[in-house]
């Protein structure tokens, strides 16, 4: 386990997550603002899991979004180092069952502290496409603020960074 919050368990991924991963791809509301496409089927997110490198190359990454109260997964945030811009981004992304209750604004805000507090990152930034108003209200809700626009997978986007 990376971290705890008071209703959260967030740890790495590890390749039994691979159903639950694939699951959460698969709704295509789930990925309507992230550009990313769903997995062939639940090998291909098996294969993604065991290829996921970020632990071990930056000592940080995305991460699984256990329940406390059932074990449930119930989707993934953290951190994500992009070296081509050296920035790191804070993400998330919950199955649609889960939304709208503050599952997203706790993980996201336990996963800044973390980058802020444990590995004394200066700046973290969060991106999203504009119309996505649930994420983009999450940055402000965790304390980001607007930076810039940007595109964002051929749609406009918006920039939001730690004060």
């Amino acid at each position: 386990m990376v971290m705890q919050t008071p209703r959260l368990l967030i740890r790495e991924f590890i390749p039994a997550d691979a159903e639950s991963f694939y699951l959460l791809n698969a709704d295509p509301e789930v990925i309507r603002y992230t550009g990313d496409e769903a997995f062939a089927d639940i090998a291909a997110a098996r294969e993604f899991l065991r290829g996921y490198d970020h632990y071990e190359k930056y000592g940080f990454g995305r991460w699984a979004v256990i329940r406390k109260e059932d074990g449930e997964f119930l989707g993934w945030c953290g951190l994500k180092y992009s070296p081509e811009v050296d920035e790191c981004d804070v993400g998330f992304r919950f199955f649609r069952k889960h939304w709208d209750r503050g599952y997203a604004t706790e993980a996201a805000r336990a996963s800044l502290d973390y980058g802020l507090s444990h590995l004394q990152m200066k700046t973290i930034i969060g991106r999203a496409m504009k119309a996505n108003t649930a994420s983009v209200r999450v940055l402000e809700k965790i304390g980001m603020v607007y930076w810039k626009a940007m595109a964002f997978h051929g749609d406009e986007g918006v920039v939001y960074r730690t004060p």
